[in-house]
């Protein structure tokens, strides 16, 4: 057998052959065994070695590659231009149509006529009509202009488009007008087709308002895109562009022009007709008591958008699922509403008798100034009950559904929101911080009066108001002496209101004092205990005229007082009046 016959490690060559050496004197002195040392080469290591190192790096390629080729996060190398657009078609039909969307007929009839256009456009163009090349949806917050998209996406069968405005911003430099080339390169080939680009505002903002440059030019870019696949030299047949903004006033007026959005549908806040519809639209899934009534719901909501009358039902019937009832009942509805306005009741906030004290004299004020003065909005309830974050009681009332304020109304306004603090001041002979969302809401309405609404003798009809000056605006429209003219007169609307509610509130100390001390002993008091205790309210009329329909016209839109937006005067300032400690 030639071997090996033994194995083992000998370390390096020059000690191997020095312990040999010393061994062979030892033992074998006479005679050598002769070393012969054989370099050999192990073929497979050395191709492992090239081998694995190759296969990873071809590996992780491989990944890489295939990630930049999916629509994923990290697949923005080669669809970095892509539209992110979902579509919604036959395959992924929209199971929403306009039976599912309340409160909103004057939008629907404008819209349906779109979606009759799609389906029927023989119709029209029988009569020489064209379709509407964009339709801007306009409106607040919550009022329903993603759900009328919604149902057009379920009624029209047709492709549709659904994107953000958003979706079109990258911090790469030219990527949005390339996904809007994309977008409408994808539309046209399957049209008729809808667009709809929710928040527009984010890419359609106008130009040459900003102060820096950069990012803006990408936006303009972007925006330029835009102008030019919706009206430009080549026409879009059969692509009809559907947006939605809450901010219309910051929009370019060349996107806004007819032929690119020649259709504006104005969404506002819902009347009381409006919330009733929607109300049984959100109470058809719940289990109700017998006792439910949609209108009374209704009336109890003023001021709320579609989306806060879906968050009352939903509060609703979390509240009696907690108290493990087997239908919602109409208890649980006004809990609802009272944590939609006020927040989330604190019992165990503890607060010292001094400052209950303060507060029930507070809320009294306000409910004792809302009661006697004739243009105020009628008194629902006022509590002491403390609820979300920093309220300790708040007076809600029930605001007209009007279009127009008076100066009269103004002025009663302001008194009323004064009430709580001079209130404080007559029977404490000192104030608090609680007052501080009063002082807020007192002096936009001065300044309001006398900058926007031309409200003001010394400065004259004039309004300082533009909605499309820049939100952070070095340079103003009046010189530093009309700027004091116009503190000094909104300082004067303020005392003048402040001395007419303390001597209100001194010829009324009686019945001020009947209601604080009410308060203190129940925390919640209703129209009908106010009227108990003081009598009823010497303003109510026994018939209102019937209201008239104004026009919805830039000169006749809903203003909320001290704000200059184009929304519902009950906003929640007129809802409800909390008294929110300075920080």
């Amino acid at each position: 057998n030639p071997g090996p016959h033994y194995v083992f490690t000998i370390g390096s060559q020059e000690s191997f052959e020095r312990k040999l050496e010393n061994a062979q004197k030892d033992f074998l002195p006479d005679e050598q065994i002769p070393v012969t040392f054989l370099n050999r080469k192990n073929w497979l290591n050395d191709a492992l070695g090239v081998i694995i190192p190759l296969a990873l790096i071809i590996g992780l390629w491989v990944i890489i590659m295939r990630r930049m080729g999916t629509a994923g996060p990290g697949g923005m190398i080669f669809n970095i231009g892509k539209s992110r657009a979902s579509l919604f078609d036959a395959n992924s039909p929209v199971k929403f149509t306009f039976k599912d969307v309340a409160g909103l007929e004057e939008a629907k009839e404008e819209i349906e006529e779109v979606v009759t256009f799609l389906k029927n456009p023989k119709q029209y163009t029988e009569l020489g009509a064209k379709i509407p090349k964009g339709v801007l949806l306009v409106g607040p917050p919550g009022t329903g202009k993603t759900l009328l998209a919604k149902a057009v996406a379920g009624e029209a069968g047709v492709p549709f488009y659904s994107l953000s405005g958003s979706d079109f911003v990258e911090m790469f430099v030219g990527v949005g007008a390339a996904r809007v080339r994309d977008l409408f390169r994808q539309a046209k080939a399957k049209a008729p087709s809808i667009i709809f680009i929710d928040e527009i505002d984010a890419v359609g903002r106008s130009r040459g308002k900003g102060y820096f440059s950069g990012a803006n030019d990408e936006r303009e870019n972007t925006l330029n895109s835009l102008l030019s696949e919706m009206d430009g030299f080549t026409t879009n047949s059969g692509v009809i562009i559907v947006a939605a903004t809450n901010r219309p006033e910051i929009l370019d007026p060349a996107l806004l022009r007819p032929g690119r959005f020649d259709r504006h549908i104005a969404i506002d806040k819902p009347d009381l007709a409006a919330r009733e519809a929607i109300f049984e639209v959100h109470l058809r899934p719940l289990k109700l008591g017998d006792d439910l009534d949609a209108k009374k719901l209704s009336l109890q909501t003023p001021g709320f958008a579609g989306a806060e009358i879906a968050n009352v039902c939903n509060e609703a019937a979390l509240i009696a699922a907690r108290k493990k009832k087997i239908t919602v009942e109409m208890k649980d509805f006004q809990d609802a509403i009272d944590r939609v306005i006020g927040g989330l009741e604190k019992k165990n906030k503890i607060i010292s008798p001094d400052e209950k004290k303060v507060v029930a004299y507070h809320e009294a004020g306000h409910t004792i100034t809302g009661w006697y003065l004739e243009h105020a909005n009628p008194l629902v309830k006022v509590t002491i009950v403390p609820r979300g974050i920093a309220a300790l009681g708040y007076a809600q009332y029930l605001p007209k559904e009007q279009y127009l304020y008076r100066q009269e109304q103004l002025h009663d306004e302001m008194c009323m929101t004064l009430g709580g603090r001079v209130s404080e001041e007559v029977v404490f002979g000192s104030v608090t911080t609680g007052a501080l969302n009063d002082l807020e809401h007192v002096t936009k309405i001065a300044y309001s009066m006398v900058m926007m609404y031309g409200m003001n003798d010394k400065i004259g009809p004039i309004s300082f108001y533009d909605p499309q000056m820049p939100e952070y605006s070095f340079s103003k429209p009046y010189s530093e002496s009309t700027a004091k003219t116009i503190d000094d007169e909104a300082r004067k609307l303020v005392q003048f209101a402040y001395d007419r509610t303390r001597q209100l509130i001194v010829e009324k100390r009686n019945e001020l004092d009947k209601l604080a001390s009410e308060l203190l002993a129940r925390e919640v008091l209703f129209q009908a205990d106010i009227e108990t205790l003081i009598g009823k309210r010497p303003y109510d009329k026994k018939s209102e005229q019937e209201p008239a329909i104004i026009p919805q016209s830039s000169e006749h839109k809903k203003t909320v007082p001290g704000t200059g937006k184009s929304v519902t005067p009950d906003g929640h300032d007129n809802v409800e009046k909390k008294d929110i400690p300075a920080s």
